[in-house]
């Protein structure tokens, strides 16, 4: 009798363990079906549309009170920091990727070290941090801790190379920057040899009225915001001017831009540009076609409120200046 009551309960936990391993599989079948036709659909979007706007990652704040940002102008991922540019507060705000505010440096003044208007920002492959400032007129370069090291392309800034840097990038060892008040672009070495310069105030195609960002592709091409016609220009390595582009067909038409400011361009070619007052990051493909604006006013994640600098890192993320919002907006 106590054999057979032990048999049926074995026969009974056989059946429980059949009934578990049945519903394990099921439920494993059921995620990795899902799993995999996600995964598929994911992939097939991103084929079917690479070109489309970025999509949003995180944000980056300042601290609170003092240590909060003030009016941030442009940004840069170097190494294993971002810096920017607190313009307000006449310094420069480190964050770790991760946009944990790591340290600063810079304060008010006219010494090395010290900044009246640090604008545009860039590094160069040793991870030193070279910074624009418009209104001490001048570009000093700072070791990856924030350590003055030198000035730029000139022994202090009385040499007067540069009246007003604004925009800042280096792209291939060449330091490309716009002189604001000369409306010219100034092309350097990283030695500070100037290799080429081009630009005089006008309207004309080639002309240039209050340039801000500046960048370069791959080929050398130099994309110039020409914020003061509502456009971009595109020069080629000798600064020859190619073409404009303002969001009209081959940018012959009405600009879709006011304020111009930040410019950006991925390894496939998108070029993404901030118009600055109507609070839109835009893309175009290399032939200056609009492939989508993105953004809005307000403080929401796709929104901005006067967005100035923009930086595209090796990873083809989008970092972009929340002047008014405080922030730095980051897009994947």
């Amino acid at each position: 009798m106590e054999e057979a009551v032990n048999a049926k309960r074995t026969i009974k936990k056989v059946h429980v363990y059949n009934v578990m391993l049945l519903v394990f599989l099921a439920v494993s079948a059921v995620f990795g079906y899902l799993f995999y036709t996600q995964t598929e659909v994911t992939a097939l979007s991103d084929i079917a549309n690479p070109n489309g706007p970025p999509t949003y990652s995180r944000m980056i704040y300042g601290g609170f009170g003092e240590e909060a940002l003030d009016k941030p102008m442009d940004v840069a991922a170097i190494g294993q920091f971002i810096y920017v540019t607190d313009t307000n507060n006449k310094r420069v705000q480190v964050f770790d990727l991760g946009g944990s505010p790591m340290f600063r440096f810079g304060k008010e003044g006219a010494r090395p070290g010290e900044f009246m208007f640090p604008y545009g920002i860039a590094g160069d492959p040793q991870g030193n941090v070279y910074v624009a400032d418009l209104y001490n007129g001048c570009i000093s370069v700072h070791d990856a801790k924030g350590k003055f090291i030198k000035y730029f392309a000139e022994k202090d800034p009385d040499e007067k190379t540069l009246e007003s840097p604004g925009g800042l990038r280096i792209v291939d060892n060449k330091v490309y920057v716009t002189d604001i008040t000369k409306c010219r672009v100034f092309v350097f070495d990283l030695t500070g040899k100037k290799l080429l310069e081009f630009g005089n105030m006008g309207v004309n195609p080639g002309e240039l009225r209050a340039p801000n960002a500046v960048t370069a592709d791959k080929e050398g091409n130099i994309f110039v915001v020409d914020t003061g016609n509502q456009r971009v220009q595109v020069f080629d390595k000798t600064g020859k001017f190619l073409r404009i582009i303002n969001g009209s067909p081959g940018g012959k038409g009405p600009s879709a831009f006011v304020n111009p400011r930040g410019i950006g361009i991925n390894s496939r070619g998108v070029i993404y540009v901030v118009s600055n007052l109507t609070n839109y990051l835009y893309g175009f493909d290399k032939d200056g076609k609009q492939l989508f604006a993105l953004g809005g006013y307000g403080g929401g994640m796709d929104q901005f409120n006067l967005p100035n600098g923009l930086f595209v890192d090796e990873n083809n993320n989008i970092y972009i200046t929340d002047t008014v919002n405080q922030r730095v907006a980051i897009y994947e």
